[in-house]
């Protein structure tokens, strides 16, 4: 009988342990705060440039060759941003006042195009990543040493800031998929100032 008691307290001593540390596994991920991903990344404030929004751009420790001083160009009561940081981050952002459907519109302009097989990597009402291929003819015929796959990533992602929408895009051209994840991390942090 004592040998049952004592294996039934054990067992249950077992139970508790186990569930304290499932727990406290998530608690730390619930308590960890979102700024932690962006750790490479420093703020930037657009209302000086006609933007009321705040976006996180990376800084010099991402590894991308970004200089320490993003530039932005946009024109006075003008409706596009270009937002330079190093030579290997290009972001452009757009007006597009009431339109609140562009991702989907950019999809469907995608999907016109017959040169490139497209495939989305993240793929929200907001925000789409792909992975844009050039679909080449006569590739079956190339001599193998002719390099005729032409793949790029692009991000695409609208935002509403003070009731207009605005898209955030990378250049037409795309960037390799490291660049690309940054991008999307700098999209989803676009907050606008309150």
């Amino acid at each position: 009988m004592k040998k049952r008691l004592l294996h039934i307290l054990l067992l249950f001593g077992w139970l508790v342990l186990l569930q304290s540390c499932n727990s406290s596994a998530e608690k730390v991920e619930v308590e960890s705060p979102v700024e932690e991903e962006y750790y490479e990344f420093k703020a930037l404030n657009l209302t000086p440039h006609q933007l009321n929004a705040t976006i996180l751009l990376p800084d010099e420790t991402a590894n991308i060759g970004a200089s320490t001083v993003p530039e932005i160009k946009h024109e006075l009561d003008g409706f596009k941003w270009e937002i330079t940081v190093g030579p290997n981050f290009h972001l452009i952002i757009e007006d597009f006042g009431d339109n609140k459907k562009m991702v989907q519109v950019e999809k469907n302009r995608m999907a016109e195009l017959a040169m490139f097989d497209v495939k989305y990597l993240i793929d929200t009402e907001d925000l789409i990543l792909y992975e844009r291929t050039l679909l080449v003819d006569g590739e079956k015929s190339a001599p193998k040493s002719v390099g005729l796959k032409h793949h790029s990533y692009h991000v695409y992602g609208q935002t509403t800031i003070d009731g207009f929408t605005y898209v955030f895009r990378s250049r037409d051209e795309g960037y390799e998929k490291r660049i690309i994840d940054l991008m999307a991390k700098t999209i989803r942090s676009v907050k606008e100032n309150k």
